[in-house]
């Protein structure tokens, strides 16, 4: 052999081995149960994801070079059974027509599992990460001063990256900071609320006046024994609804100072987040650049009922109406993608962010009706949804999928169909698995069978197949003792089965979660974003700074009447440890706070602010 023919072996194999090493290094990072998966199916899905390839550039090339667009319906605490089903509706004593047309036109995701309220869906689906890992697995009704940080990467980031227009409306509820807020998180125009509807619609004036919510309310009670006035928190001087576009400080809506919120001007934000999605459609469709639209509306959740004239369903409760309403709308919606001419290329997805809201029933209309549980539980109830995808031409229509998809799957599968797979950052756990085999080959054709169910931070449950293993109090030494279930013959989990699986599956499901908490030790959870709430609106309300001031103070961990204004501890300084969370990795510089009402600034807080004297 010559030299340089060895030379050039030599370099060949050298540039393999570094492709190699870069291909390992950009490989995403998953929690450990997936490579017990992929081991033994790895050669399988290498070889149907070389056809799923073909498969989208085809589809490419007759787009104009351009992959899908993507259009996002997130529906509130609606649960399982009640969208997409003629038969079901029937039983419930309402209709879904334009939900139930659009199943029978896409597939239907039997085993949707989601987390079990409304603020860990939503970032499980942003960040394709369970909540627990970025402090996000709890839900804010009130001023808070965290949110999702600036650090986690989103869906909206990567597809930006990958060349899209991005536009969120409707409901977002993960942070009142402004580093959480959509139009910092990679959304090019947002329209939403900063909180959601414990504020918009359950505590509020009208809804205190009708007992949706007690002990509040200027009418409702007799205060003489009443000494804490911060106690009860005032709907209207929250900030409601706010509008903005990438980057740039957000404004107030339709809220005048001094206003009261009302059960009209939550109605009116429906309509008007209804609207803008078609406004937004409309404008989207005549780009040149593929399109996110991400639509989650504030509906079915309704507190008062005497707010609305008329009911006009057999079932006759608040949610059902509403759902009736959300249904129509997303009828017009399609339709207009017909009109388009949109609509064969465009991913919709469609589906509900966990169980119902149990507390509210049976006057919502609406109680669990396939599975046991609802909002905030572990149990099928609480996290398993309809959920439904259409892509004409590529997704099979009228089809049913029985494999095992969580929420997360869906940041890393419209990813991919995005051409952004390789924006997914690597430096962390990415829970979503890729399920585009799913999708355009159909069931059978998954890559998840299994699920961890947290409720906020601890360990409650875990599924593998159709069993599922409860784990009261997160905790678990002896599986045999443990109580699991078979879901297909107990899909209420009512009747444990625990040492006909135990005796032979104990062990198994004990290694999985020591897997699991193995992999959490390597990447371990980090906290959210903490801030300064409301900074970044420009046109903060003086009752909302006041509300602000409250918190803070409150919030400060020292509120002795004694101190002197100068020794009053600043809201930052509890904010001080998460330098580390900061997107770019700058620390926020902690500060001495001094707040006095009338000198916040227009803008909002900043750090010399005059703190309240004692």
């Amino acid at each position: 052999m010559r030299f340089a023919d060895s030379r050039f072996i030599i370099t060949s194999v050298v540039a393999l081995l570094v492709g190699a090493q870069a291909a390992m290094a950009r490989d995403i990072k998953h929690d450990a149960e997936f490579y017990i998966l992929k081991q033994q199916n790895g050669e399988q899905w290498a070889k149907e994801d070389n056809a799923l390839d073909e498969e989208l550039a085809a589809f490419r090339e007759k787009n104009g070079g351009k992959p899908p667009n993507i259009f996002y319906i997130l529906i509130d605490d609606i649960g399982f059974g009640d969208l997409g089903s003629e038969t079901l509706n029937s039983i419930r004593g309402y209709k879904t027509p334009s939900i139930n047309q659009f199943a029978r036109e896409g597939m239907r995701l039997s085993r949707m599992y989601t987390e079990p309220s409304c603020t860990p869906t939503r970032v499980a689906f942003m960040t394709g990460r369970q909540p627990y890992r970025n402090g996000m697995g709890n839900t804010a009704v009130d001023i808070s001063g965290f949110g999702v940080a600036g650090k986690e990467v989103t869906l909206a980031e990567i597809l930006s990256e990958a060349g899209y227009n991005t536009v969120h409306i409707g409901k977002w509820h993960m942070g009142d900071i402004k580093e959480a807020w959509p139009n910092f998180q990679g959304f090019d125009y947002a329209a939403f609320p900063i909180h959601q509807q414990g504020q918009l619609t359950i505590f509020h004036d009208d809804a205190a006046d009708e007992e949706v919510s007690i002990g509040i309310g200027d009418n409702n009670y007799d205060d003489r024994y009443t000494i804490d006035r911060w106690l009860r928190t005032d709907a209207s001087s929250m900030v409601t609804g706010v509008e903005g576009y990438r980057g740039k400080p957000v404004r107030e809506v339709h809220m005048k100072p001094g206003e009261r919120w009302t059960e009209a001007k939550y109605a009116a934000m429906n309509q008007r987040y209804q609207d803008q999605t078609m406004e937004q459609l409309q404008s989207l469709a005549k780009q040149d650049k593929p399109f996110f639209l991400q639509y989650w509306p504030l509906y079915p959740l309704t507190g008062p009922r005497t707010a609305y004239e008329e009911y006009t369903t057999p079932n006759g409760g608040t949610y059902v109406e509403k759902m009736k309403l959300v249904d129509q709308w997303i009828g017009e919606l399609m339709a207009e993608m017909d009109r388009l001419g949109i609509a064969d290329n465009t991913l919709v997805v469609v589906m509900g962010d966990n169980g119902h809201f149990t507390k509210y029933s049976p006057q919502s209309g609406y109680t669990p009706m396939i599975f046991r549980g609802g909002k905030g539980s572990t149990t099928e109830g609480g996290v398993r949804v309809d959920a439904f995808v259409r892509w004409p031409g590529m997704i099979e229509a009228d089809s049913v999928a029985g494999d095992i998809v969580h929420v997360t799957d869906l940041f890393t599968t419209i990813a991919r169909l995005g051409g952004a797979t390789d924006e997914i950052p690597t430096d962390r756990i990415i829970d979503g698995i890729d399920q585009t085999s799913l999708m355009l080959n159909g069931d059978t054709h998954g890559r998840r069978d299994y699920v961890f169910l947290y409720n906020i931070n601890k360990l409650e449950a875990v599924v593998k197949e159709q069993y599922k293993l409860a784990i009261p109090g997160g905790n678990m030494d002896n599986a045999i003792l443990a109580d699991f279930y078979d879901l297909f013959r107990d899909p209420q989990e009512r009747y444990p089965v625990s040492t006909e699986i135990g005796a032979w599956g104990g062990a198994k499901f004990v290694r999985m979660i020591q897997r699991h908490m193995k992999r959490k030790v390597k990447y371990p959870d980090e906290r959210p974003g903490l801030g300064m709430p409301y900074e970044g609106i420009e046109n903060l309300r003086p009752e909302s700074k006041a509300a602000v001031r409250e918190f803070l103070f409150m919030d400060a961990g020292n509120v002795d009447p004694r101190l002197r204004e100068d020794d009053a501890p600043c809201g930052y300084d509890r904010m001080s440890a998460i330098a580390s969370s900061s997107r770019r990795g700058a620390p926020l510089d902690t500060c001495r706070r001094r707040v006095t009402p009338d000198s916040l600034p227009a803008s909002g807080l900043r750090c010399t602010e005059r703190w309240p004297s004692g």
